[in-house]
């Protein structure tokens, strides 16, 4: 993950209440809806999960700690670079998110690239990071900006995100006034509209009756399948300072990968101006942008000549009941449609430039390498392991992982493992993985399972000729994925030795896509199997 150090601006914007800093907003000076603080000592958000703390203490009227042109002596706290955050030295909003901003996930449609890891569940339940979901991202980005009303959107085998997220979130989410919740909306018919979701503009439209009975200003729409840590206050700092009815984040891309992704053009106060679909040729050069506009140093600017939509937008309120009800009723896109249409009729739509990492987990390749990137020496891709924004998930009560006699290289292991005289390298293993004796698992992702099985249990299936979930005595799995509950076999070698690079085995209880091997959830893959 690419990093720097960032001073006092990583705060929690809600320490306000916490701190007894005063705030107060500028909007009787500019007349512009934003705020700013008068801090004499703020703490980072580190100092609310027990880790290092970044004080920041304004010595006015004093010499003392000057760090030669005067001002701030601060100790930094390492946090993902956001590049358009605000030029103020704080994050503190008036009104603070907690109170004035609704979180909107989109849950994504069938996931058919992802299939099979979508067979029997909605996208944002496929299990991430050996303990995880991918759920678990935004909500938790959420829940680190203070950000505590949050609706899921979906309408596919919603069964198991609808039990994930009321036994992570409900029990603990509103304290004692119950303002806080993380719930579910599944697509439904209704007399107004008989119809399945759309798109992600029809979704939200769906339930904008719901939405606008929430006094809040903005509503921030998230993605449910992307990876990456963001403080969302310093997001909507930033909207509120230029005063837009909508802030689009978007990535610096270099012209090799630019040409997937939906590109925006800017002006000089960062406002967007044209929006161009996977651009190629002549249509991608005219799309350069001068993003140190938007704060990227020279060199960099240089090296990321374009802007691409990461899919997170916020808006304000009263811009999209406006825009979803009376301006573009019909459409069922925000990023093909709704957007370009708001910059067409002369709305006010802001680029806000992230420059951390970040990937879009829509195939089972990039899902592959987004887990196995947290492996990654010496800094993961990705890291579970910063305290001041951690990626919470449901409280399991698994005992420690048991390894005997097993050589582990540079992998990660989930909770609750029984893992046996085996070599792993180069893996994922997910919680309660059994793996038996002799077994070689080599850049390869297990899930885990559900539930363990007792010995008896296992007995007895030995005793049917069955499988008992896990990995078997003498097995051999290479650059594979395998979904929870799999009952691999002794002596069985998944390592597509032909480099076969797509094939659908759905009733071997497999499938090869960009020649990663997944078995699906729940398969059985008898002793001796060569796939």
């Amino acid at each position: 993950m690419k990093m720097a150090a960032v001073t006092s601006s990583s705060s929690p914007i809600g320490f306000k209440k916490i701190y007894g800093l005063s705030c107060s907003s500028s909007s009787e000076v500019s007349g512009r809806n934003r705020s700013q603080c008068k801090p004499a000592i703020c703490s980072s958000k580190s100092e609310m999960f027990g880790g290092s703390v970044s004080v920041c203490v304004n010595l006015r009227g004093s010499n003392a700690g000057r760090n030669g042109k005067g001002g701030l002596r601060s100790v930094p706290v390492v946090s993902p670079k956001a590049v358009s955050d605000s030029s103020s030295s704080q994050t503190c909003l008036d009104p603070d998110t907690s109170t004035s901003v609704l979180g909107i996930i989109l849950g994504g449609g069938a996931g058919t690239r992802l299939y099979p890891l979508t067979k029997k569940r909605a996208k944002p339940a496929v299990p991430l990071g050996a303990n995880y979901r991918l759920i678990d991202i935004p909500v938790s980005n959420c829940l680190n900006s203070n950000i505590s009303k949050i609706y899921v959107l979906t309408q596919f085998n919603s069964a198991s995100l609808n039990r994930h997220l009321s036994r992570a979130y409900a029990s603990n989410m509103g304290g004692y006034k119950n303002e806080g919740f993380v719930e579910v909306l599944a697509a439904q018919q209704s007399p107004e509209n008989p119809n399945w979701f759309q798109g992600t503009a029809d979704a939200v439209r769906q339930y904008l009756w719901l939405f606008e009975e929430h006094d809040v200003l903005e509503f921030l729409v998230l993605a449910g399948d992307h990876l990456y840590r963001m403080d969302y206050a310093k997001f909507i700092q930033a909207h509120r300072e230029t005063d837009a009815d909508i802030t689009v984040a978007a990535l610096p891309m270099d012209e090799k990968r630019a040409t997937a992704f939906g590109l925006m053009k800017i002006n000089e106060e960062g406002r967007i101006i044209e929006f161009a679909e996977k651009p190629k040729g002549e249509q991608l050069k005219a799309m350069r942008v001068d993003t140190t506009i938007l704060g990227l140093d020279d060199e960099r600017a240089k090296e990321m000549p374009y802007i691409a939509s990461m899919g997170i937008y916020v808006f304000s309120k009263d811009a999209m009941l406006n825009l979803l009800r009376e301006k573009f009723p019909g459409a069922n896109d925000f990023g093909s449609e709704v957007i370009p249409g708001a910059t067409s009729i002369g709305m006010r739509v802001q680029a806000y430039l992230y420059d951390g990492y970040w990937e879009d987990i829509g195939t089972i390749e990039a899902f592959y390498n987004a887990n196995l990137g947290i492996t990654k020496k010496p800094v993961p891709d990705f890291s579970f392991y910063d305290r001041s924004s951690p990626i919470y998930t449901q409280p399991r009560y698994l005992p420690p992982s048991k390894m005997l006699n097993a050589d582990v290289t540079d992998s990660v292991i989930g909770e609750g493992c029984v893992i046996k005289n085996c070599k792993i390298h180069h893996s994922v293993i997910g919680l309660r993985s059994c793996i038996s004796e002799g077994a070689i698992i080599e850049d390869t992702l297990l899930m885990g399972a559900d539930y363990y099985e007792t010995d008896a249990d296992r007995r007895l299936l030995v005793a049917k000729g069955s499988v008992p979930i896990g990995i078997g005595k003498n097995t051999h799995i290479k650059r594979a994925i395998i979904d929870k509950n799999a009952r691999i076999g002794d002596n069985v070698k998944i390592i597509n030795s032909d480099n076969v690079q797509e094939t659908a085995r759905e009733t071997d209880g497999y499938f090869i896509k960009s020649g990663i091997v997944t078995v699906i959830k729940d398969a059985l893959i008898p002793s001796g199997t060569i796939i």
